[in-house]
């Protein structure tokens, strides 16, 4: 009987050891997901930074096309209304609307920065080179991050999924979550008429 019960004790101390190592696990990679997607977050706000001071730079050296200054304003406007939480990364819904409102914003900065080659004396303004090497690199950065991020969602998604893991996510509440994916389109390059 004594043997029974140190069996028995033994089994259940296993087992919960085993689902306390899988909850923490999960709890790591959610943190991964959530400290890679403020990452995102992060160059997402640096954009936002330099566009107001990109566009009165070129404001200021060149007189362009009122559309895409609006155009401009109005995709950060519209980027910027949308709250970021850890939340929205459990709301796929949310999630899309943020990153279409983000492709908004970068599909507005491509037409400007299209206006901008027609002036030649602006890409030789010294503050306009800075600006634009600022918004390249956080361009750059953005796509590291998300790629990150991605990298990040994936570990963490295998670990919900995988069984045995997935029993123990499913009991306490770990589901996977949304990858960020490319806007429509955005396989073809874009074509740029002078």
């Amino acid at each position: 009987m004594k043997k029974i019960l140190v069996v028995v004790v033994i089994a259940v101390g296993l087992l919960a050891a085993w689902i306390g190592a899988t909850y923490n696990r999960l709890v790591t990679l959610d943190e991964q997901v959530t400290a890679a997607w403020s990452e995102v977050e992060n160059n997402y706000q640096r954009r936002m930074d330099l566009v107001p001071n990109l566009v009165e730079t070129v404001k200021g050296v060149a007189g362009f096309e009122k559309e895409t200054y609006t155009a401009v304003a109005e995709a950060r406007a519209q980027a910027g209304k949308i709250t970021l939480s850890p939340q929205l990364l459990r709301d796929p819904g949310a999630f899309a609307a943020f990153e279409q409102a983000q492709g908004k914003l970068s599909s507005a900065l491509s037409r400007l920065l299209v206006t901008v080659e027609k002036y030649p004396d602006l890409k030789a303004s010294a503050q306009f080179q800075d600006l634009m090497t600022q918004l390249e690199g956080t361009e750059n950065r953005i796509a590291v991050a998300r790629k990150r991020f991605n990298d990040a969602v994936r570990a963490f998604n295998t670990r919900v999924r995988r069984f045995p893991g997935n029993l123990v996510a499913g009991m306490l509440g770990f589901a996977p979550r949304p990858y960020f994916k490319a806007r429509e389109g955005a396989a073809e390059a874009p074509r740029v008429k002078f």
